[in-house]
């Protein structure tokens, strides 16, 4: 299984980049191989300046070894090794009226000190963060993500749509990070879904990712915009960097587990601003945003 979800993630970082490097029509993502000292690496490809993208991510790594302390006392284990792969990607674009997106696909194997399999589980999803809330765009996103999980339980939408809202929000702001789409982990084998069905459904939503994304990009990429318009956009990129900072699992496991900074912190954006008890105009595009990140909203 290991091997099948890797090679599959190595095509699936192809198939995306191509695609948006054929969007942006300018920038091409640059590659950095690297190894991890403890085991394994990984193919890091990071667009930046482009005329749509302003710097984005599709990374893919298979690291293995030792199961670290941290990890072990997570789990309540005392002795284990340990693979992981996944393919993750961030997205920032210049134009604030295109959102911010997210995704990552992932698979996990825990052995014993024979090398058994004693646990392994897939996990992953897909969210979009926009600056300027269009209902269309949102309802486009989460109606693709629907879509490619109805065809494998009609149960896990509206699961790991809930999931998602949940996982993503800035506790200590009161306020979502985006308006969601689907977060699931921790997919283990079960008399209803073998490892081979966790496998057809996690694939099905890598890839629904472009189909989920790229028409909003067309949509919106040469909508015209203020440097206020800009301001925001930085301003709420500040609450994406406090997220991924402070609360995103696959930030602290990579952090835990010496994994590589760049990669890590490849979803950092490059613009952002921090302003003192910022508050938006009573009224305004952008005070409706805020008030949708309050509570989640069923957009299918």
């Amino acid at each position: 299984m290991k091997d099948k979800f890797y090679q599959y993630i190595q095509n699936l970082q192809d198939t995306i980049t191509s695609k948006l490097e054929a969007i942006d029509g300018k920038a091409k993502f640059q590659e950095d191989i690297w190894k991890r000292p403890e085991g394994g690496g990984g193919r890091t490809r990071v667009i930046e300046n482009g005329n749509v993208f302003e710097k984005g991510g599709v990374n893919i790594s298979a690291v293995h070894g030792e199961l670290p302390e941290t990890m072990r006392n997570h789990f309540g284990v005392t002795d284990a090794n340990f693979f992981a792969c996944g393919l993750s990607l961030v997205l920032h674009p210049k134009n604030p009226m295109v959102p911010t997106v997210h995704a990552n696909w992932r698979y996990f194997e825990m052995y014993d000190d024979q090398g058994n399999i004693v646990n392994s589980w897939f996990g992953g999803g897909q969210d979009l963060t926009p600056y300027y809330l269009f209902q269309e765009d949102a309802k486009h996103f989460h109606q693709v993500c629907k879509t490619a999980c109805d065809k494998h339980n009609q149960e896990f939408y509206p699961n790991y749509k809930k999931r998602c809202d949940e996982y993503f929000y800035n506790s200590h702001r009161n306020e979502a990070r985006g308006i969601g789409g689907l977060f699931f982990d921790y997919c283990k084998a079960s008399e209803d879904m073998t490892m081979k069905n966790w496998y057809d459904f996690v694939t099905e939503v890598g890839n629904s990712f472009l189909e989920a994304y790229v028409p909003i990009v067309k949509k919106r990429k040469n909508i015209s915009y203020t440097k206020e318009q800009r301001n925001w956009q930085e301003i709420r990129r500040g609450r994406y960097v406090e997220f991924n900072l402070v609360h995103d699992k696959g930030t602290l496991f990579g952090l835990k587990t010496n994994g590589r900074i760049e990669s890590i912190l490849m979803s950092l954006p490059p613009h952002v601003q921090w302003q003192y008890n910022h508050h938006p105009d009573t009224g305004s595009d952008e005070e409706k945003l805020i008030e949708v990140l309050k509570n989640p909203i069923d957009w299918v």
